[in-house]
């Protein structure tokens, strides 16, 4: 396991920052988006401001006094508006300004460990309602985000940039170490020599490399405009890897059953850190015995993930030819005649998953002796 960087301590931080109902707050604050530029323009005049992403009913019955607009909105005027004491109200579209200038009155015995009136206010109103509510503070120049309880501060562009930037360079490592072990697994696969240690190499990193993007993209996401080209990388970076990870579970688990499988892929990803470096947890989830000795442990692949790397072969057909031959072993002794008489293969096909199992053979061999 060598070359692994600490994940977080923390899993349920780590959680709470990759929560889809944050990842939506924070795309609808990004920067590019015309709410983000009207929070920008109320930072830099130090008004403060509290607003409310939601339907109006739904929060209405919070509201003491205020102004009922029903406007479209536009950066300027959420500026304007900002510099009255009340909260805005927009809807979840962030499209139309509903009300503005509203006394918000949550139920004071929702707890909240906030100070400041504001914070506290914005931190009941999203427990109370689920609504996504925005705190600019009047002094600091911070924004605060409270989605249904989770609270997340928005950090400067320059400094979500260099996460993103080193993100990406911890993923460019771990995508080196896992096309390093997978090329391994896939000569000792032709080779028909491979141990379930080797497979439990490539599953691991495949693992860690999904879980590094997940955190780029978070990033991503908060970056909006500003974010392109990192997005264009993290793409690049990542490109093949879920497929292959699938395919490598249904190549080597002990089961077939299509439940099943999505149920040790789903297991895969909720592993926490500590977890995902054992091995024998790893055994574990593909069937065989976590006490097994995995370096002289022989397995057989069926032949999914090498298939799946034959160029425009149909995962229903790589299917059927798993199923009519049983093992990659089989697959490669075959004829092309006896490849192409599988139901729905053909002669054409036959020979085109001959020539893809041949070329990924040698690219192999290649990439071993470089």
């Amino acid at each position: 396991m060598d070359g692994v960087m600490a994940m977080p301590k923390e899993r349920n931080e780590l959680e709470a920052r990759q929560d889809p109902r944050l990842l939506r707050a924070l795309d609808m604050v990004a920067p590019g988006t015309p709410l983000r530029e009207g929070i920008d323009n109320i930072i830099h005049a130090r008004t403060g401001g509290l607003i409310v992403i939601a339907e109006a009913e739904d929060v209405s019955f919070m509201f003491s006094g205020g102004i009922r607009l029903d406007v479209d909105y536009s950066p300027a005027l959420l500026y304007q508006l900002a510099k009255m004491d009340g909260a805005i109200v927009l809807d979840p579209e962030t499209l139309r300004i509903c009300w503005a200038n509203v006394q918000l009155m949550p139920d004071p015995t929702i707890l909240s460990m906030e100070t400041g009136t504001r914070h506290r206010t914005a931190e009941r109103v999203s427990k109370q309602t689920k609504s996504l509510v925005v705190a600019i503070s009047q002094r600091r120049d911070v924004v605060s985000i409270y989605v249904e309880g989770i609270k997340y501060i928005l950090e400067d562009i320059s400094t979500v940039l260099s996460k993103a930037n080193q993100g990406l360079a911890t993923l460019e490592k771990y995508r080196a170490r896992l096309d390093r072990v997978s090329s391994r697994l896939t000569a000792l696969e032709f080779a028909g020599s491979a141990a379930l240690y080797d497979v439990l190499s490539v599953l691991q990193r495949a693992e860690l490399v999904t879980r590094m993007a997940v955190e780029v993209e978070r990033y991503i996401i908060e970056l909006g405009s500003e974010g392109r080209l990192i997005e264009m990388q993290l793409d690049e970076l990542v490109v093949g890897v879920i497929a292959d990870r699938s395919a490598l579970v249904r190549d080597y688990a002990t089961f077939t059953s299509e439940q099943e499988l999505e149920n040790a892929l789903a297991q895969l990803s909720a592993l926490d850190h500590q977890e995902l470096l054992d091995f024998g947890r790893l055994a574990e989830l593909l069937g065989y015995d976590r006490k097994t000795n995995s370096f002289d442990f022989p397995v057989t692949p069926r032949g999914f993930r090498a298939l799946s790397r034959v160029p425009r072969l149909p995962r229903l057909v790589a299917q059927k030819v798993v199923d009519h031959f049983g093992d990659l072993e089989a697959i490669l002794a075959a004829s092309d005649s006896e490849i192409g008489a599988v139901p729905g293969v053909g002669e054409a096909r036959a020979q085109e998953i001959r020539e893809g199992l041949r070329r990924l053979q040698e690219v192999d061999l290649v990439d071993r002796y470089q």
